[in-house]
């Protein structure tokens, strides 16, 4: 079978696992926004803010220092995965009783006053969810990709019938949001139960030589996810803190935050393509890194994503008139704008996530530490200086540029240290001529809705045809 048809297979059944479950939780974005006001909100998208930046800290770049040493020939993976394992249960563990310990407080720097329940729950998700990463990491190793996937859409289920249950059964305004907080936490002490045979079999490693190679590999991954994290959730922070005061007309900034969290839901269909193609990739990545013909098969795996990014973000963005139906109340609409301006940004994301193999396959990790942390730089000037002048519009550009800077650089270095053929000219044409179809066709106003949605349909399917027509004959190279 073809590399890149196996590629696109296991992307395909990871998607099941990673894009089903998460799009299903973006339908739950219609459920929120229906019974929270905008506010309100603001202190879900706050808070998950919050917690998926401390979630990297969790992980400490484990996951990836995994895949790397697993894969190294003669290396025993039950050993490699009980040190990994160690790690993480260490760190998160001390982390978490940090958290609960000192909630009541931290619940008051968050100005959720009362609320260190809240805080307390949030430090148990993380928890759960860093000492499932390695199990999961095993599954990917595995290609056991029925069982990934399984787990996953068990565990989106019962977060769906546990916000339904909380939000339109069992509702107590007194608790709000919170019930949001605990249905998430519920719906992760799942995975103990279904990774307890895996868990169970864990035994504590101490080898000081393997924990501090595999440290200063992961380490590096860490500070790289922390600066990225910061990349993608410092917006959500700041516009709290940077928007002056009744930039929108009578409203606060938990109400621009709130509109922003909540239209921030649609760009994040780009996001969870490419974190299915990463759960797909990295292993793909490591496994051909030996290959004499990886550099040309790199170069038209991040061709082919491209392509595909491109339609998605088309697809999207020139649907939005549908779309915006998914959030319940219309007052979220006004924030729509953002979304073709952050889809741009994640797909500069997916295409730095495909460059930056080259750091991971010749352990110079410090190099993605340095160009991610010089993207939280990039993201915070420019969110200090868009914010002020352009609100939540301004700060979904920083993203745009934020991401651009990323894979510009990532690309420069990669071709001096581990050269790789990429077609960019094709990729930006791709991109950029995207861009344009999309301006145009948000600018044609057309009343009947019907009419509309046709004309957008066969907009893409125009769009698909040109595109099957220029790599046909590339595409029937790939499935040999």
């Amino acid at each position: 079978m073809s590399k890149i048809k196996r590629l696109a297979g296991d992307t395909v059944l990871y998607g099941l696992g990673s894009i089903v479950p998460r799009f299903l939780n973006f339908l739950l974005v219609r459920l929120h926004t229906g019974v929270f006001a905008p506010e309100d909100y603001g202190v879900i998208t706050k808070l998950f803010a919050y917690s998926a930046v401390i979630n990297v800290i969790f992980m400490f770049g484990m996951e990836t220092a995994y895949f790397r040493f697993a894969n190294k020939e003669g290396a025993d993976e039950k050993r490699i995965f009980n040190i990994a394992q160690t790690i993480i249960i260490a760190i998160s563990a001390g982390l978490s009783l940090i958290f609960v310990i000192f909630a009541n407080p931290i619940a008051e720097l968050l100005d959720i006053p009362g609320k260190g329940n809240f805080v307390t729950w949030l430090a148990l998700i993380l928890f759960i969810d860093a000492i499932v990463a390695i199990p999961f990491a095993r599954l990917r190793l595995q290609r056991n990709a029925v069982k990934f996937v399984t787990g996953k859409l068990i565990n989106i289920a019962i977060l769906v019938g546990l916000n339904i249950y909380f939000l339109y059964i069992a509702f107590d305004p007194a608790r709000g949001v919170g019930f949001v907080v605990l249905a998430n936490l519920i719906a992760n002490a799942f995975y103990l139960v279904f990774f307890s045979r895996t868990l169970l079999q864990w035994r504590p490693a101490y080898d000081r030589s393997m924990l501090e190679t595999m440290s200063q590999y992961s380490y590096p991954i860490m500070l790289m996810g922390l600066a990225g994290m910061t990349n993608e959730m410092f917006s959500r922070v700041t516009l709290e803190w940077w928007l002056p005061k009744n930039f929108y007309p009578g409203q606060s900034s938990d109400y621009a935050l709130g509109i922003f969290g909540a239209c921030y839901k649609f760009a994040i269909l780009m996001n969870l393509a490419i974190q299915a193609f990463r759960y797909a990739a990295e292993p793909f990545f490591f496994s051909n890194a030996s290959d004499k013909n990886s550099p040309q098969l790199f170069a038209r795996v991040n061709h082919y994503f491209i392509i595909v990014c491109c339609l998605l973000f088309l697809g999207v963005s020139i649907n939005l008139d549908i779309l915006k139906y998914f959030l319940k109340r219309p007052a979220y609409w006004e924030g729509l704008e953002i979304v073709p301006i952050l889809l741009l940004g994640y797909l500069f994301l997916g295409v730095y996530y495909n460059l930056s193999a080259w750091f991971k396959l010749t352990d110079k990790t410090h190099y993605g530490t340095i160009i991610t942390i010089g993207g939280a730089v990039i993201t915070i000037t420019a969110n200090y200086i868009l914010i002020p002048i352009a609100g939540y519009v301004g700060s979904s550009w920083a993203t745009v540029v934020c991401y651009f800077s990323m894979t510009a650089v990532c690309y420069v270095l990669g071709q001096k240290f581990y050269p790789i053929p990429y077609r960019v000219t094709a990729g930006l044409a791709y991109i950029f001529i995207t861009i344009a179809i999309v301006y145009i066709v948000r600018s044609i106003t057309i009343e009947n809705q019907w009419i509309a949605t046709g004309f957008h349909a066969l907009v893409i399917g125009v769009y698909l045809i040109i595109v099957f027509l220029l790599e046909r004959k590339s595409f029937r190279q790939a499935l040999r």
